[in-house]
């Protein structure tokens, strides 16, 4: 079975910063994309940035030149570093990996439980 346990949520004044992490353990092969999905009440999960196993990121336009998105393939790890922190900003944030556990098999898509980001204004 694979995990993927997330870390670093919490309130933050706006303009502040706060640095996500997510860990996958378990069986696994291999790891293509990873990245980092939010839901705020009300709304649907968005894509909020994803890097590619080579290390090419891809960002949503509300947090270009804000947040930025790095992986250590040898950990299983991704890590979403967040700065000038807004208001709207504010979700349950979460891990997703693309994956294979036996390299005979496809790829299977997992999900963190989601940690909570709340930014104050």
């Amino acid at each position: 079975q694979v995990q993927l346990v997330e870390s670093g949520g919490g309130l933050v004044q706006a303009g502040g910063s706060l640095r996500l992490s997510c860990a996958a353990s378990g069986s696994i092969f291999s790891i293509n994309a990873m990245g980092w999905y939010r839901q705020a009440p009300g709304k649907q999960r968005e894509l909020v940035a994803r890097i590619t196993r080579g290390g090419i990121p891809d960002y949503a336009d509300s947090v270009k030149g804000r947040f930025t998105i790095s992986r250590d393939n040898a950990k299983n790890t991704v890590s979403l570093q967040m700065n000038s922190l807004k208001p709207e900003d504010s979700a349950v944030y979460y891990c997703n990996a693309i994956l294979k556990v036996v390299a005979a098999m496809g790829w299977l898509e997992r999900w963190g439980q989601g940690t909570q980001v709340t930014v104050s204004s």
